[in-house]
């Protein structure tokens, strides 16, 4: 069979020689196949290259996982047995350590552009350009670590939108009861009371952009205190 990763993407079966059409019709793995794990992307990459496989993939909330892929268990062996041999070469481990510089001054640039961009979503009063600072640098260093998974890292929108996300989402977790809060399970609950914190978030952020006066007691500044 011709197989291609729209044709041929399951969800996980019953079983664990299973999986689940879209349709809902439960196939079982053919003779010969393993499913190979996810975690190995080169090794993943050339196994879908080769030929027949059957993709897995889970919703979970709003985001699909991957769980593997099947193939055949003797050209996963022949791939993964060529990987190994060109991965032991001093060759190749020269070109991953390049690789690796390049991969962290990327993030490095990523995360003073980010840094940057959280500074002027903020845009506070000079008087309170020290805080400023300090919130920035907090919500940068919690949101751009590779793989955090958090809005930073998303390319779908704009880094000024990113930022504004990032800034409203740190300041629910450390600023507001949100965490320790007892939310009804009807539809839509849960994203109204966010609603509601961020525009707290907001009022307060304004209150700095306009310069106001405000003491030690405010929730931003003590969560800062313990961030420090």
């Amino acid at each position: 069979m011709n197989t291609d990763d729209t044709t041929w993407t399951f969800a996980p079966g019953p079983t664990p020689n299973t999986v689940r059409a879209s349709e809902g019709k439960i196939l079982t793995a053919p003779g010969g196949w393993i499913l190979l794990p996810p975690g190995d992307a080169g090794l993943t990459r050339r196994v879908k290259a080769a030929g027949d496989h059957w993709i897995v993939r889970e919703k979970v909330g709003r985001r699909m996982f991957s769980r593997g892929v099947w193939a055949a268990s003797a050209t996963i062996d022949r791939i993964r047995a060529e990987l190994e041999a060109e991965r032991s070469t001093e060759g190749y481990a020269k070109k991953q350590e390049a690789a690796a510089r390049r991969r962290g001054t990327a993030q490095a640039e990523y995360v003073e552009d980010f840094h940057g961009a959280v500074l002027a979503f903020l845009a506070f009063h000079s008087s309170h350009a020290e805080l400023a600072g300090r919130l920035a640098r907090a919500v940068a260093d919690h949101a751009t670590p590779v793989g955090s998974g958090t809005v930073a890292r998303t390319k779908r929108i704009p880094v000024e939108q990113r930022a504004e996300a990032a800034v409203v989402a740190w300041m629910r977790h450390q600023t507001t009861g949100y965490d320790g809060m007892t939310i009804p399970k009807a539809k839509g609950e849960r994203r109204e009371v966010r609603r509601m914190l961020a525009r707290r978030s907001q009022e307060l952020l304004q209150r700095y952009r306009h310069g106001e006066p405000i003491g030690d007691d405010c929730p931003l500044r003590r969560a800062l205190a313990v961030e420090d």
